[in-house]
């Protein structure tokens, strides 16, 4: 073997070996927790901005924000059309015009169907740590 070889090798382990301790710290974290759905949203959201996305309702009403990812459950707040909202999460709830998937809000303390949030990019799975 090379030294150009062996050079190359040792650069990619401890390269890979550097990465461990920062894995193994932000799994350790605690995550903070609020509301009845608390929500864990694990080591990867942890060093990433949230993904965003924008509300498009027919006829620019105003999107309910809830409790909860379900149409049962209370209205907590409202959302304008057009405005774009920062998504934690997504996770599954009941079924609005076919689609079961629900956005938790960064800053609001509720949900959003996703039938009417277009997101930017990928939004992770929520993690639930109970009720």
């Amino acid at each position: 073997m090379n030294r150009r070889m062996m050079r190359s090798g040792v650069v990619a382990a401890f390269a890979a070996l550097a990465m461990v301790p920062a894995v193994a710290f932000a799994d350790s974290c605690p995550q903070p927790v609020s509301g009845r759905h608390s929500v864990h949203q694990g080591p990867a959201t942890m060093t990433t901005a949230h993904a965003h996305g924008r509300v498009a309702t027919p006829n620019g009403m105003v999107l309910n924000v809830r409790s909860g990812p379900g149409t049962a459950y209370r209205v907590v707040g409202t959302v304008r059309d057009g405005r774009v909202r920062a998504l934690v999460c997504k996770t599954n709830g009941s079924t609005v015009r076919g689609n079961e998937r629900w956005y938790k809000l960064s800053h609001h303390r509720g949900y959003v169907s996703a039938h009417y949030v277009h997101a930017f990019r990928a939004v992770p799975w929520c993690r639930y740590l109970g009720n």
